[in-house]
């Protein structure tokens, strides 16, 4: 089982943290930290797999990591997943990212976190694998994307009723609003 994915920069920045196992929120940042210098000491013609750091487990736990570019993309696991499953579920999770973002980078993963996460989700889910099929968690995620289209997405909800409020018909602006025994006397309002 996935107990945890990471994705840190050479920096060690954290791009993306998403535990299956709860940690505290302490607990969490020394995991990061510990497995950020755990992974990023070692040269890039080693094994990728590696006994996980004492925090998560000890030797019960893999690290099994990839480092492209700018990114570390690490995932924490138990000893019953395959070290090559899972290597192979972090090049399709960076490659459904590369189709979903037009050559994925460092910004993608900042500035569309939601998006990332909505991808993930339909890889991962509650620690264990959902879908490997790269067309088909590509056509879901476009799926998706036109689902928001058509509602306007998040933002456009506001402009909407704005937009709504302006294309009433009234035929003038009520000045007292009577509601039981509850008199709102409204000040005169400019138009819009």
């Amino acid at each position: 089982m996935i107990k945890a994915i990471l994705i840190f920069n050479n920096h060690g920045k954290p791009r993306l943290i998403r535990f299956y196992q709860y940690f505290a929120e302490e607990m969490q940042q020394q995991i990061i930290r510990e497995t950020f210098h755990l992974v990023s000491k070692r040269d890039d013609n080693v094994c990728n797999f590696l006994e996980g750091g004492s925090l998560i487990g000890g030797s019960d736990y893999k690290l099994i990591y990839r480092h492209y570019a700018t990114l570390y993309f690490v995932f924490c696991v138990d000893s019953s997943e395959s070290e090559l499953g899972i290597l192979d579920l972090i090049q399709v999770f960076v490659e459904t990212l590369d189709k979903c973002f037009e050559n994925v980078c460092e910004l993608d993963l900042i500035f569309h976190m939601d998006k990332v996460h909505c991808i993930l989700q339909e890889i991962v889910m509650g620690g264990m694998v959902l879908e490997t099929n790269m067309k088909e968690i590509v056509a879901q995620v476009e799926l998706q994307n036109r689902i928001e289209k058509s509602e306007g997405g998040l933002t456009a909800g506001p402009a909407r009723a704005v937009s709504a409020v302006k294309n009433m018909n009234l035929p003038e602006i009520p000045r007292n609003i009577n509601i039981g025994d509850i008199n709102i006397k409204v000040p005169s309002l400019s138009p819009f």
